[in-house]
């Protein structure tokens, strides 16, 4: 569901109910695989897999708007094009500039913002306090006893 949400929103206002359904299904099966791979290939611990189902998903939903706000789908059209844009390859494209310009954007200012906080404090706590446990380390107190 959340996936769905998630793919959908980029394109909500573009998309009609035809082509908003084939997104959401677009969005579970492919956030899906991208959580599988960054938890089984990356080894990325992300506990609520934000980046591959918001993040992935944002993007997919950003690219399949171009696609489906087209007029000439039939029963998947959407609301058309911006001026000047005539065809599905033409919008893509332009969605594809936003999402790189979107990454680049990302990028730059995470990087400058965990700069900035490592100059102020660590941003990881030592392996010990990771062991322990972090609701020990920082609250005093243990959350859960396993």
């Amino acid at each position: 569901m959340v996936a769905g949400l998630g793919t959908i929103t980029p394109a909500s206002g573009f998309v009609g109910p035809a082509g908003a359904l084939v997104i959401g299904i677009t969005a579970g099966i492919i956030c899906f695989n991208a959580v599988l791979y960054m938890k089984s290939v990356l080894k990325v611990d992300d506990s609520l897999d934000v980046f591959p189902v918001h993040g992935v998903g944002g993007i997919t939903g950003t690219l399949l708007a171009g696609v489906f706000a087209s007029t000439g789908l039939g029963i998947f059209s959407g609301q058309g094009f911006a001026s000047g844009i005539g065809s599905i390859s033409e919008q893509l494209y332009i969605q594809a500039i936003g999402v790189a310009a979107t990454a680049g954007y990302t990028a730059v200012a995470t990087f400058v913002i965990l700069k900035a906080v490592n100059a102020v404090m660590a941003l990881r706590v030592c392996k010990e306090c990771e062991v322990e446990g972090l609701d020990v380390y920082g609250h005093g107190e243990q959350g859960y006893i396993l």
